[in-house]
């Protein structure tokens, strides 16, 4: 029969009957027997032991097998101790791939060298050495499948921004375990325990590019989106402007002939400002970067202290300011100010740039609200501009104040 004397985590152990004893534990002490042989507690208590060894040799032939066996699939003993190759959230990604590679390697490495879990060598049990050493094994064993189940929920469940939670989740259980094993001075490796806590960091930091990821790409949709509305808009129109100047050349061409100098010459001036207004369309489609600037304010939704700079190319930036006070916020966008730029794009950088530092949403920075007062942004934006010709302090907030009053006490 096999002996468990050295037992580590990559073998599967047997357990001993009192019987086969190895040699170098120390003897064991027959039960009451020998004090009072005539008694029937004596016989049932060694029928007992003998049952006993009986059924723990039938358990050690059945968990290894064949006397001797020793388990040498990598994967089995990982397996035994609670690892199991999942499908990770960071396979698929290119550049988190080959660091959780070098990860799992390493975490690997340790289960295998036996050392992901810290405990006693020179604990007995019984009064048996090997029995204690067994025991610890086991132990052990259970302890890292624990540990391991709740590292790999920790992984599973992680979501952007809760690598905290995760974290505190996984120092409970180490905690946990040290408390467990106190007798045996067992607890997790704080080396095992270290990279399992980089795998949470490696994961969390990958859902945060994804997340960061998945806002530009909105954001850049939104962005498209935005601008073949511009572009609708003032090719609709041009057209609209094409027709208007064709009506009044005709127009024209008929005052003239019928003498009616007054009125042509003022329908003339008509056609100059028809003119005028489709060389700034033609302007505005051949430039890209032309466009709004807009400051605007909710106070009914975010407080009198944020306001949103953002910039438009629709042709009514009005427009633009209305669909974003619809149905996800309780009250229409205050206008301050609305500045037309022939870069509107470097000069909503510029605006953010100064306010960088009090943003409302530092994750995704596409997301263009401040804390700021408008006072502060009209100073900033008349400073990048030169002057202004028209900035409103002061929020109207119609809808918000004739709402407050008939609100709840306790709102």
């Amino acid at each position: 029969m096999w002996i468990a004397d050295d037992a580590t985590p990559s073998v599967i152990p047997a357990r001993v009957p009192a019987e086969t004893e190895p040699a170098d534990a120390e003897p064991e002490v027959e039960p009451a027997a020998e004090v009072a042989p005539s008694t029937s507690t004596c016989e049932d208590s060694k029928a007992l032991l003998r049952r006993i060894a009986a059924l723990e040799a039938a358990l050690a032939a059945a968990r290894s097998g064949a006397e001797g066996a020793i388990e040498l699939d990598d994967q089995r003993v990982l397996q035994d101790v609670g690892i199991y190759r999942y499908h990770h959230p960071l396979e698929d990604a290119v550049a988190f791939k080959d660091r959780l590679r070098d990860l799992e390697a390493q975490i690997d490495s340790v289960v295998k060298a036996g050392d992901a879990v810290l405990a006693a060598d020179m604990f007995t049990f019984d009064g048996s050495l090997a029995k204690g050493r067994r025991m610890v094994s086991d132990l052990s064993r259970l302890m890292l499948r624990a540990y391991n189940a709740e590292a790999d929920n920790c992984v599973r469940s992680l979501r952007a921004g809760n690598i905290s939670t995760a974290r505190k989740r996984l120092e409970s259980a180490v905690t946990a375990i040290e408390k467990l094993g106190t007798i045996m001075e067992m607890r997790i490796n704080p080396v095992f325990h270290s990279l399992r806590l980089l795998e949470l960091e490696l994961t969390a930091d990958f859902q945060m590019k994804v997340q960061e990821e998945r806002e530009k790409a909105r954001a850049e949709r939104e962005l498209l989106r935005e601008q073949r509305r511009a572009e609708q808009e003032l090719a609709a129109e041009r057209e609209r402007l094409e027709k208007e100047k064709s009506h009044y050349v005709t127009v024209l061409e008929s005052l003239r002939a019928s003498g009616d100098d007054a009125a042509a010459d003022e329908l003339a001036n008509r056609l100059a400002q028809i003119d005028e207004a489709i060389e700034a369309n033609d302007y505005r489609i051949a430039n890209i970067r032309a466009g709004y600037v807009y400051v605007i304010s909710n106070v009914g939704a975010f407080g009198p202290n944020v306001v949103k700079i953002g910039m438009t190319r629709r042709l009514e930036p009005r427009d633009r300011i209305r669909e974003l006070g619809d149905a996800s916020v309780p009250f229409r966008f205050d206008v301050h100010a609305l500045f037309f730029s022939d870069d509107a794009i470097a000069l909503e950088g510029e605006l953010h740039k100064a306010f960088a530092d009090r943003r409302v949403n530092f994750v995704n920075e596409r997301r263009e609200f401040f804390f700021a007062e408008p006072a502060e942004v009209r100073d900033v934006l008349a400073e990048k501009v030169g002057g202004l010709l028209e900035f409103s302090e002061a929020p109207e907030a119609l809808e918000y104040f004739q709402s407050r009053g008939r609100w709840p006490e306790s709102s």
